[in-house]
C-alpha cells in the first residue's frame, strides 16, 4: 500500500446523522472522509484550509517555469548550494 494515503470511510447515512462530527474532524484534524455511496459514486470531505492548499499547490506546480525553478532549488539545497540570510525584524514589533 505504498503512496497510498488512509482515511476514516463512513456510509452516507453514517455521515448525514453525524455530519458535524465529521467536519470537526476534517477542519480541526486535517482528517478527510470518504463518503460511501451507492453505485460508487463516492466523494471525499476535507477542510477548506486544505483544499486552498491542494489548489494552491496544482497552481504553482502546474507551471512549467515554477516547477522547474522549485526542481533548481531543490538541487541547490541538496549541493548543499546554501546562502544564510539575517531575518528582517517587523517594524511593528
Amino acid at each position: 500500500m505504498k503512496g497510498m494515503i488512509l482515511m476514516e470511510a463512513t456510509t452516507y447515512s453514517n455521515f448525514r446523522n453525524k455530519l458535524k462530527s465529521y467536519i470537526d474532524k476534517a477542519t480541526n484534524d486535517y482528517e478527510p472522509i470518504t463518503i460511501i455511496r451507492k453505485d460508487n459514486r463516492n466523494a471525499v470531505l476535507i477542510s477548506a484550509e486544505e483544499y486552498n492548499n491542494m489548489k494552491e499547490n496544482q497552481f504553482i506546480l502546474g507551471n512549467p517555469n515554477n516547477l522547474k525553478w522549485l526542481e533548481e532549488s531543490k538541487m541547490q539545497a541538496e549541493n548543499g548550494d546554501l546562502a544564510h540570510h539575517k531575518l528582517l525584524e517587523d517594524e511593528d514589533e
